[in-house]
């Protein structure tokens, strides 16, 4: 299976390059956010013509979140237990908002080909100290739940959490010079705790280790794709089940060229998730 994650930042007004990018690299399964358009809005039609199946999930014109699979998605779910929900205007109860707070399309899980994925795009922040940024706390508290939970359960689950994080995990994640540690959301040590925090539940980031460096996101403004003054914010967290499979990864910065393209690249990974077929090998005598 070749998994991707992809910020997409508007699928109606990219989904030329995206379905191109799906099929000139051969992507199984394609987690996509930032939709930006209600779920009758998705441009299904382009991706079934490309042989996807497509489950999405949007309310407006801001986040959303989509997958899309050569083989077809069961067990759908368009939140995890205990995510939170936000309402602006709304005064915050303690750390968050209240338990009735409305939810937002940031989060599509499905099973394919025995792995359980989800497209995550998680809560921004917008400044420390905001409402919002103690939401975004809250909203990966409950994700980590889930995880834990999850794994605990079963710890072989094939449990991929793929997306934009809105997090740059280390110093050498952020090589945006507005975005300094103390004065801004994506870098403070809470956010940074909370992705910890999903590791420790039962979690890795599978492209690391075979890519170790390389960002992900380039703001539109001051040059910042050019003088490569970006972020690494966007993630394949796998079970060791998925971790395990792993024979691949890319972080794919070209499609941050050309023409209007999204502020964030693709990020891919390649899995094998039969392991070697004992059948196949040559019996000895």
């Amino acid at each position: 299976m070749r998994l991707a994650t992809w910020n997409v930042n508007s699928i109606r007004a990219r989904i030329d390059r995206i379905v191109d990018f799906a099929v000139r690299e051969h992507i199984d399964v394609l987690a996509m956010q930032e939709i930006k358009c209600k779920t009758e809005q998705f441009p299904f039609d382009r991706f079934e013509e490309a042989g996807y199946h497509v489950e999405a999930y949007g309310f407006s014109q801001w986040n959303g979140v989509a997958i899309a699979s050569r083989e077809p998605l069961t067990n759908v779910r368009t939140a995890f237990p205990g995510m939170p929900g936000f309402e602006k205007g709304r005064p915050s109860t303690g750390s968050g908002q209240a338990p009735d707070a409305p939810q937002e399309a940031r989060a599509i899980g499905a099973t394919v080909g025995g792995v359980e994925v989800w497209s995550l795009y998680v809560p921004n922040g917008r400044a420390l100290g905001d409402p919002h940024y103690f939401y975004k706390l809250d909203w990966l508290s409950a994700l980590e739940q889930y995880t834990r939970e999850s794994l605990t359960a079963n710890p072989d689950l094939a449990l991929a959490l793929v997306g934009d994080f809105n997090i740059a995990p280390t110093d050498a994640d952020n090589g945006d010079p507005a975005v300094v540690q103390g004065f801004a959301t994506h870098v403070s040590p809470p956010e940074r705790a909370a992705f910890a925090a999903l590791e420790t539940a039962g979690l890795q980031d599978v492209v690391r280790p075979l890519v170790p460096t390389g960002f992900t996101y380039w703001d539109y403004k001051q040059l910042r794709f050019p003088r490569n003054e970006g972020m690494r914010i966007d993630f394949i967290l796998g079970s060791h089940a998925i971790a395990d499979a792993v024979t691949g990864a890319t972080i794919h910065r070209n499609e941050r060229k050309g023409e209007a393209p999204s502020d964030h690249v693709p990020v891919v990974v390649d899995l094998d998730l039969e392991g070697p077929d004992d059948d196949d090998r040559p019996m000895i005598f």
